[in-house]
């Protein structure tokens, strides 16, 4: 190869590199004052597209969607927020707001407001759902389409792992409400990444290690343990958010990881009583299906969206 094909060659693997970084979209990283409360959140895409607002659960934060987020951001305007209590949002003390997962959709609720999200697209996971199911019931008229990541609404969806948590809402003892505190440590964070994975050399390290820094911050043990006693409000009110379903028919999706300790699949099939077009995937993975199938997930994800919001706006 001669020097002028080698500097056309050259040049040709620049711009072909560059086209590649512009075609990603950018993360951003924000605060907004909602009420007494500073959330932080990740942001990309063009505000003036179909909004999709991503929800994490325990013990994680909007560190989550990392790399789902430019998967969807192409085409969609995504939003995903810190809860209070988790992540990069301010922890307010226990006194000063109540760790309940009303208070959590409350917050989110007027999370959206600040941000002007009129319309939008909810993913939810874990403890995500139920602060998604409340919103959905509160303002059917702004929900769009709904994803579910092991976000559970169905009294068959929950394992016998529940078990010690059950004792607790039946028995909130201080013994009761010490037992759960293995479920904050390191090792058992790490295991909720690792159970029914095939290969636990997919999960990033700081994964676990950012989740467990941010729950072990002084107080947050006690903040974590309130919403666990609280997750039993969540329970009662799903026979409601099964009449949502029926009376709204949204889109819903459900991308589960079947391996799942906490959340069983029979969870994700039982959408198909009230909602008969739900679409309904398993992957050979464990409750934090995106860290291993995000390549697999994300598109699925993409078309749906396409199909039921790209025109939304």
């Amino acid at each position: 190869m001669n020097t002028s094909s080698l500097l056309a060659a050259g040049v040709a693997g620049v711009l072909a590199l560059g086209t590649a970084q512009a075609a990603t979209p950018e993360i951003t990283y924000h605060y907004a004052q909602v009420d007494n409360v500073r959330v932080f959140y990740r942001e990309a895409g063009d505000p003036k597209a179909p909004t999709i607002v991503l929800l994490h659960g325990l013990p994680t934060s909007s560190f989550m969607y990392r790399e789902l987020i430019p998967m969807l951001a192409d085409r969609y305007h995504v939003i995903a927020p810190d809860m209070p209590g988790f992540g990069f949002t301010e922890a307010p003390p226990r006194g000063a707001y109540a760790y309940t997962f009303a208070q959590l959709a409350q917050t989110m609720d007027r999370f959206t407001e600040v941000l002007g999200l009129k319309r939008y697209a909810l993913q939810v996971f874990d403890y995500g759902a139920p602060v998604g199911w409340r919103l959905a019931v509160a303002h059917p008229e702004r929900v769009t389409a709904l994803i579910s990541q092991n976000g559970n609404a169905y009294e068959e969806g929950l394992s016998p792992g529940w078990a010690p948590v059950k004792r607790y809402w039946n028995a909130p003892t201080p013994a009761n409400r010490d037992a759960l505190r293995v479920m904050l440590t390191a090792q058992d964070i790490k295991s909720q990444y690792t159970h029914g994975v095939a290969d636990p050399l997919r999960i990033a390290p700081e994964t676990y290690t950012l989740d467990h820094e941010r729950v072990s911050r002084p107080g947050n043990d006690e903040i974590q343990l309130d919403l666990l006693l609280d997750y039993q409000n969540n329970v009662k009110l799903y026979p409601t958010f099964q009449q949502y379903f029926r009376t709204h028919q949204p889109p819903l999706l459900a991308v589960w990881g079947r391996n799942d300790p906490y959340f069983l699949p029979a969870g994700a099939q039982a959408w198909t009583r009230d909602l008969p077009k739900a679409e309904i995937h398993f992957y050979d993975t464990g409750h934090f299906a995106l860290e291993t199938h995000v390549r697999e997930i994300g598109p699925v994800i993409h078309r749906f969206l396409d199909t039921h919001v790209a025109r939304d706006k």
